[in-house]
């Protein structure tokens, strides 16, 4: 068994492509529409990827706290400054798991927390 994909249900397709496309940098796979007022956009590259689902006529979801999803970036501090001229804001300091590991959270436009790990 492998793991294919995270799915996010999302307020605005629009600013979520831009935050997993434009910010984190991930390419766009597949978008369509199976419906009206229903658009699905698949992104990332290899095996493991990110589903966006938006629909219209989807209540609100709570992203909640227990879980957040992990991007992997070569320079923390540059990510931090691209963040800071984004207005994004992150969650706490960077945190220090081992002398090869740092990252920091912050939230993606629906919410869900997106951890940036560096490894050295």
């Amino acid at each position: 068994m492998k793991y294919c994909w995270t799915t996010i249900l999302v307020r605005d397709m629009k600013e979520s492509m831009d935050f997993y496309q434009g910010l984190i940098g991930l390419e766009l796979n597949r978008r369509f529409s199976p419906r009206e007022g229903m658009d699905i956009a698949f992104l990332g590259k290899g095996e493991t990827q990110v589903e966006l689902i938006y629909n219209e006529s989807a209540k609100e979801s709570d992203m909640g706290n227990a879980i957040s999803i992990a991007f992997e970036t070569e320079s923390l501090e540059e990510f931090m400054a691209l963040l800071k001229e984004t207005g994004i804001d992150i969650i706490g300091k960077p945190i220090q798991a081992n002398p090869h590991i740092r990252y920091i959270f912050v939230r993606d436009p629906n919410g869900l927390k997106i951890q940036l790990v560096e490894n050295k």
